[in-house]
């Protein structure tokens, strides 16, 4: 199994998870929805599992394994996009925060990477100090900066300039030509919950790949890894020398 492998899927043994006794678990939680024709449906899962294997490899937190369907009902206008509903995931977050607390973890953070996944925030904020959110819209903002992204959030949502270049990065073989020339902006979109995404786009795409990098991507998981050093002493330990 290569290293790209390894950092998407925990291979720890029973034995290997006692040392995280006492600390939170990190639970990647993605997407399986389009991400225009070079991307892959899985992007969102691969971006949340790349992000907790950076953080976990700093602090020495557990890794779980992801949530790859989730909430994407506004993909829905192209094949392969699948999704469950928001009681489902709330559930199911629930339901592994337990368990995890269960076996001994502090607490349990969510390493989110599809914007759709709003309920989460709701989750949180009733589980009462017991769980977190990871990354906040300040995490994104400030690994954008300090990457040097062009694009702004609104301008970037979907497939590209952040996401591809964490794939170029990250996980390279992953990408499929196309990209350099699949920009498509669409920053006025005011019924994206009722219509959906395709009444704005018609690639699926919504952001200027052509500006992705794999030295932005890297910059971005730098970025976030940094920012994950101020949350909640409940949820952080000592970065690892």
């Amino acid at each position: 199994m290569d290293g790209h492998s390894k950092q998407l899927l925990p291979l720890d043994t029973s034995a290997d998870a006692e040392r995280y006794r006492g600390r939170v678990a990190l639970l990647p939680i993605g997407s399986f929805e389009q991400h225009g024709p070079y991307l892959p449906s899985v992007t969102d899962t691969v971006i949340a599992c790349t992000i907790a294997g950076e953080v976990a490899a700093a602090y020495g937190v557990q890794v779980l394994p992801p949530v790859t369907v989730s909430c994407s009902h506004e993909h829905e206008a192209w094949p392969g996009t699948v999704s469950i509903s928001a009681a489902t995931l709330v559930a199911v977050v629930r339901d592994i925060a337990a368990s995890v607390r269960r076996s001994g973890a502090a607490g349990l953070v969510l390493v989110n990477g599809h914007g759709g996944n709003y309920v989460l925030g709701n989750v949180v904020q009733e589980a009462r100090g017991t769980m977190a959110l990871f990354p906040g819209l300040h995490d994104w903002q400030a690994a954008r900066a300090a990457a040097g992204l062009e694009t702004s959030l609104d301008t970037d949502m979907h497939a590209g300039e952040l996401e591809t270049s964490v794939l170029l990065h990250a996980h390279p073989d992953m990408v499929r030509e196309g990209y350099a020339s699949a920009d498509s902006v669409a920053d006025e979109r005011p019924h994206l919950l009722t219509l959906g995404l395709e009444a704005y786009t018609g690639s699926g795409v919504v952001g200027r790949p052509s500006l992705a990098s794999a030295r932005k991507g890297k910059a971005v998981l730098a970025g976030l890894v940094e920012s994950f050093a101020a949350y909640p002493p409940l949820f952080t330990v000592p970065r690892s020398r």
